[in-house]
């Protein structure tokens, strides 16, 4: 699995840094629309890994719901390159995303299942790496393209195809090993049987997530500063590299020291950086900034799914990784759509600031609402309260882990 999302993130990363400056250079569109784009299709991805995480458990069926997710991502990238207006790459770009969702908590949860708990956070951080390094890898391969005079920003697209396939080549041989529990009877059965503990870590994310838009405007910051279009690729590859980097270490220090420290972190880098960006109008900083926020980015990615797993039972895991995700994805489309109206009315600068801002409410919720200990393979430390491991439920007999 992280052979597979090595290749799928070489063929998104090929496209994401090339996309702003397409739709707004290629296809005119505005801040707006671009925060538009980028937070529907980001809210359409982690709202179908909602769904097909609650299929994947009502059906005890991981690969070949992730098999078909891999395949639809793939087939989306060449028609995004055939649009001819900002619609027409909605439609692609919505389709793209709706793939990705679809495979996502699938094999979350086949990871999750194919380690012991102890490891759980260094698994989750090796399929991370394996993302990232194709997120270095993939712009890195986009420009060494547009480098060439017979290949023009178009033809990134159709090429793209070629790794999603190899990603959907690599699915096949998974082995499709889901836990053995009884299948739930409908899609929403489970949600009573969530902890409290999860519900509080889906509000700590939904408050982060208010200022967590699209890294699409950290890029039209870059090209605002005065980057060519290369130098943007070739650093937005260095910012998935150190993400790359950071992963598997982030992974095992979570399951050394507990997964709320590590996202805790996570959150002050992020503010860390957001705060940068507002304030600083220094073209050599700038870049900096943007490589410190793969740290974030490294260390988020791998954390936040590894505590939504250590959070819910075993046969509700495709569940709660799905919703925590979906969370995620809606509220990065608000914070998309009101950062595209801040960008265009007010000031680049209002788009961090806003950032900075739910940083904060996030850094303070999770530290309210989150106790010391939560994570680390547990629910939360069984000495200091086990009763916030019960689920909402009383009609079951058995107790989350």
């Amino acid at each position: 699995m992280a052979i597979a999302s090595l290749f799928t993130d070489i063929s998104t990363e090929m496209l994401y840094p090339v996309l702003p400056v397409f739709l707004t250079q290629t296809l005119g569109a505005s801040g707006s629309i671009v925060g538009l784009i980028d937070g529907c299709a980001q809210a359409a991805q982690n709202i179908a890994q909602g769904i097909s995480g609650a299929l994947s458990d009502r059906l005890r069926k991981r690969k070949s719901i992730a098999l078909i997710g891999y395949f639809l991502a793939a087939l989306s990238k060449p028609l995004m390159g055939l649009s001819t207006s900002w619609t027409g790459l909605f439609g692609a770009r919505m389709l793209d995303r709706l793939g990705t969702g679809a495979r996502s908590a699938p094999r979350d949860a086949l990871i999750a299942s194919s380690v012991e708990e102890k490891k759980r956070g260094r698994a989750f951080g090796l399929e991370g790496a394996g993302d990232n390094a194709g997120a270095f890898l993939g712009p890195l391969l986009a420009a060494l393209l547009l480098s060439l005079p017979q290949v023009g920003i178009r033809s990134i697209f159709y090429l793209a195809l070629i790794p999603g396939l190899l990603a959907v080549c690599m699915v096949l041989f998974v082995t499709d090993n889901p836990e053995a529990v009884v299948a739930q009877s409908r899609l929403g059965a489970g949600l009573g049987r969530f902890p409290v503990m999860y519900w509080k870590y889906l509000l700590v994310t939904a408050l982060f997530g208010l200022g967590c838009s699209s890294n699409a405007f950290l890029i039209l910051r870059l090209q605002e500063a005065g980057m060519s279009l290369q130098a943007t690729i070739l650093l937005y590859s260095v910012f998935n590299l150190v993400a790359a980097l950071v992963s598997y270490p982030a992974g095992y220090l979570s399951d050394q020291w507990g997964r709320r420290s590590m996202l805790l972190l996570s959150f002050v880098i992020f503010l860390i950086a957001s705060l940068g960006f507002a304030l600083s109008r220094n073209g050599i900083l700038l870049p900096v900034l943007f490589v410190v926020y793969g740290l974030y980015q490294g260390i988020s990615r791998s954390i936040g799914k590894t505590l939504a797993a250590d959070l819910v039972p075993p046969e509700l895991r495709a569940t709660g990784i799905g919703w925590y995700s979906a969370t995620v994805g809606l509220f990065q489309l608000v914070a998309s759509i009101v950062a595209g109206e801040l960008w265009d009315h007010i000031g680049h600068a209002a788009v961090f600031y806003d950032g900075a801002l739910f940083a904060v409410v996030g850094i303070i919720g999770l530290l309210v609402l989150l106790p010391r200990g939560t994570g680390n393979g547990l629910c939360i430390s069984a000495s200091r309260s086990p009763e916030m491991c019960q689920p909402l439920s009383t009609d079951h007999e058995r107790p989350t882990q």
